[in-house]
């Protein structure tokens, strides 16, 4: 959980940044309530997240934690595993996080975003470990 928060003061700063971009395109007024805004900032928050995930793996919040998110085949995720990780995670704290909690039902211990997404966030010290096999 401590990813999560790490990860949501960068996001909040950048939609900070990516509304500040707009405002010259509204002579400096605040934006009005639509739909078109909120999908804004998920668009933003899409290419952070997903910038992170297809480049290393890691947000700085998983680089904090030494933590890394990896495909089923112990890859970089793609592009489409990153929207639908994306998008199932939206859901999951929709569903009021229960997609996060699910884990802890689970034996392989992996939340919605990882089953759909075929992928999983694993400790950098397993890897290695891993690799030393």
């Amino acid at each position: 959980m401590a990813v999560i928060i790490y990860d949501l003061f960068l996001v909040i700063a950048l939609f900070f940044f990516a509304t500040a971009i707009l405002l010259p395109f509204n002579q400096g007024e605040a934006i009005q309530s639509s739909f078109i805004f909120p999908l804004y900032l998920l668009c933003v928050s899409f290419i952070f997240y997903g910038w992170f995930w297809t480049h290393g793996g890691q947000t700085l919040g998983l680089r904090a934690w030494k933590l890394r998110l990896l495909s089923d085949e112990q890859t970089e995720i793609t592009w489409k595993q990153a929207l639908i990780r994306y998008l199932t995670a939206c859901f999951s704290w929709l569903a009021l996080g229960l997609g996060i909690f699910w884990r802890l039902w689970q034996k392989d211990k992996k939340t919605w975003q990882d089953l759909s997404s075929k992928s999983a966030i694993v400790f950098i010290e397993d890897l290695q470990k891993q690799a030393k096999k």
